[in-house]
């Protein structure tokens, strides 16, 4: 059977300013992603990659074309029901992490099933339990001031992933940390994608990176490279 496609673009395009000061950031990109694949966007600085993200993952509008999740158009939902989508079916990695600085690292993870209503025996059980797959089992009542840049990002993911989400957005993932660290957090993101069968959509600018995904889309000028 035809494995799914859980992310399809088609003809998308994302335009900023109008008349004669319009800028198109995207320009009609057909893309799909298939259940569990792990897949890379690359291409130079201001070539669309983020705008890629934000666009195809409900944080920004586009300007025309249609963009599904799981079958289901993102943009012609409303505010709230994107935001609702986005906390049970999503997951987002960032470069600077974004954690919250006054929470230990069990109270981040735990953060969106609390905001999904899932009851906080139950969201800490879960949240305590992917920190320990990932490694932190000792460190989950350490703030982000207390744990390195790679712990962080570890943590960062586990976040992401703990509602075990239709799709897991990563916007330069390993951007912040050094080589050691890059490396690490590369293998456990294929590690994810395998042992969970996690989609996972890469923006990087790292081919080493880019070298343990499924495969890497080249963006250029917001257009897909041939």
């Amino acid at each position: 059977m035809e494995e799914e496609v859980v992310v399809r673009g088609e003809g998308v395009w994302k335009i900023y300013g109008s008349g004669e000061t319009a800028v198109p950031a995207l320009q009609g990109l057909d893309i799909q992603i298939r259940r569990g694949e792990m897949v890379a966007f690359m291409g130079p600085s201001g070539c669309g990659k983020t705008t890629f993200l934000n666009c195809f993952s409900g944080l920004d509008d586009i300007t025309r074309g249609t963009v599904t999740l799981e079958g289901t158009n993102i943009h012609a939902m409303t505010d709230n029901e994107k935001s609702r989508y986005r906390a049970k079916r999503t997951g987002f990695v960032f470069q600077s992490y974004n954690l919250l600085p006054v929470l230990s690292a069990v109270e981040n993870v735990e953060m969106p099933l609390l905001v999904a209503g899932v009851t906080g025996r139950e969201s800490r059980q879960k949240a305590t339990a992917i920190l320990t797959d990932l490694g932190l089992g000792d460190r989950l009542h350490h703030r982000p001031s207390e744990l390195s840049g790679g712990q962080q990002q570890r943590v960062s993911l586990a976040r992401a992933l703990v509602s075990r989400p239709a799709i897991v957005w990563a916007d330069e993932p390993t951007g912040n940390l050094d080589e050691e660290g890059s490396k690490a957090v590369t293998a456990l993101l294929r590690r994810l994608n395998r042992d969970y069968q996690q989609t996972i959509v890469v923006v990087t600018h790292d081919p080493e990176v880019a070298a343990a995904c499924d495969r890497t889309v080249h963006m250029r000028d917001g257009k897909v490279q041939p």
